[in-house]
């Protein structure tokens, strides 16, 4: 095979420590190569890059194995050509697996240009990434201690979740406190809602009503502490992400008229795919790289499966989001596109075609400065114009109506 790199380095990167090939070609096209064992602190890594250096190492591979990547990358960056492969990819022959053939293996096929580098973004993306990743997580686990208050009230038999839509809002949140603080007089705890909560005084009464015992009081103390634990956690993230996503300002300002999207969604689509879109040539490849493309599972001429596959979680979650969000906007191309794909597809089918419709825009518009344009709901009927008339006039005629169509601009028969 062709070599494109004549000296490059495979790297089997483990938690403890690093099994390292460097393939050099020399003189009439013999090819030699070393294999050394270092550490994984520190110290090692940056031995690691001298002796690399030295070498003459230009280009570098290594598989994504866990986090245990990140120190070496992050120590090697800059010095040197780095492809973050994955680990799927570069399978070796099976029963000859060790840590030496591994990164041999590595060299061999990174020297033979038959490496496919993962998309990893530059420093201050990731550290944006960090970010928003960590928030999604605390709201998550903010959705989950509201579930463990729920099930307290249930379990004491208050019905507060059946009347107020949300029970840590500033009504729900009165009444718990005052449970935990020993209130059993329904009428007052009722009395303390406010807004249009107060509509519905009689039945917060009756849902107050239940058996709350000192187990419970200690319970619902612990868990709404943990609660504004969170809240305070997640505006101290919502505080340092508004400083991280300075360099990317114009990028996500440029998100926001599209329908579903708000700051948060505009910051995270941003953290995972960058404001620059040279790394994808076209929408196709980011929307096959986020997995919202029909997977390919074709044999004997058959296609067996469309499934989308795994993928970038963090960025499905999002614009599975901001996708629903934009399938409820009134009179927008989004709501059109998921009525017209539900019905005969299923309703998931239709969010993650929506999905991909929203990231086909987001990336049309990074890529070309252009803003957003709404074509309305109505576009794709307009489309097929033709076919949505006759077939609507047979449906008719098949129930024994005569139909007659009358252009309502010209005022021209049919």
């Amino acid at each position: 095979m062709e070599v494109l790199y004549r000296r490059c380095a495979g790297i089997d990167v483990h938690s403890k420590t690093l099994a390292v090939c460097v393939r050099c070609v020399g003189e009439g096209s013999r090819v030699q190569q070393q294999v050394r064992t270092f550490g994984t602190m520190t110290r090692d890594l940056l031995a690691l890059h001298d002796w690399l250096e030295a070498e003459g190492v230009t280009h570098v591979a290594m598989e994504s194995t866990g986090v245990f990547w990140k120190p070496v990358y992050n120590l090697l960056e800059g010095a040197f050509q780095i492809l973050l492969v994955n680990a799927r990819h570069v399978k070796t022959v099976p029963g000859r697996k060790t840590d030496v053939r591994d990164c041999e293996w590595l060299a061999q096929l990174l020297q033979c240009g038959l490496l496919r580098a993962s998309f990893i973004p530059p420093r201050p993306q990731r550290e944006l990434r960090d970010l928003t990743r960590m928030r999604m997580q605390l709201k998550h686990e903010l959705g989950s201690v509201t579930n463990r208050i729920h099930k307290v009230l249930e379990d004491a038999n208050i019905k507060l979740g059946v009347v107020a839509t949300d029970i840590l809002g500033v009504s729900g949140r009165r009444m718990i406190e005052a449970l935990i603080a020993g209130e059993t007089d329904v009428v007052k705890m009722a009395d303390l809602s406010c807004r249009r909560l107060r509509e519905k005084i009689p039945q917060l009464q009756l849902a107050l009503e239940g058996k709350v015992t000192e187990h419970h009081r200690f319970l619902l103390q612990a868990l709404l502490d943990h609660v504004e634990y969170l809240e305070k956690q997640i505006e101290h993230f919502n505080e340092r992400i508004e400083t991280a996503c300075r360099p990317f300002q114009t990028a996500i300002t440029a998100l926001l008229p599209i329908p579903g999207f708000d700051r948060v969604s505009a910051a995270a689509v941003i953290a995972e795919i960058g404001a620059d879109m040279k790394p994808f040539p076209t929408h196709a490849h980011l929307c096959a790289w986020a997995k919202v493309s029909p997977g390919n599972h074709e044999t004997g001429g058959k296609r067996k499966s469309g499934k989308t596959g795994p993928g970038n979680r963090w960025l499905r979650a999002t614009l599975v989001q901001v996708a629903w969000a934009a399938s409820h906007k009134k009179d927008s191309y989004f709501q059109g596109q998921y009525r017209r794909l539900a019905g005969r597809r299923g309703k998931k089918r239709a969010l993650v075609a929506v999905a991909h419709s929203v990231l086909t825009d987001v990336y049309c518009i990074l890529k070309t400065g252009q803003s957003y344009r709404e074509l309305g709901a109505s576009h794709l009927d307009l489309l097929q114009r033709d076919r949505i008339r006759r077939y609507h006039v047979k449906r008719l005629q098949a129930l024994g109506y005569k139909v007659e169509l009358v252009e309502e601009n010209e005022g021209l028969a049919a």
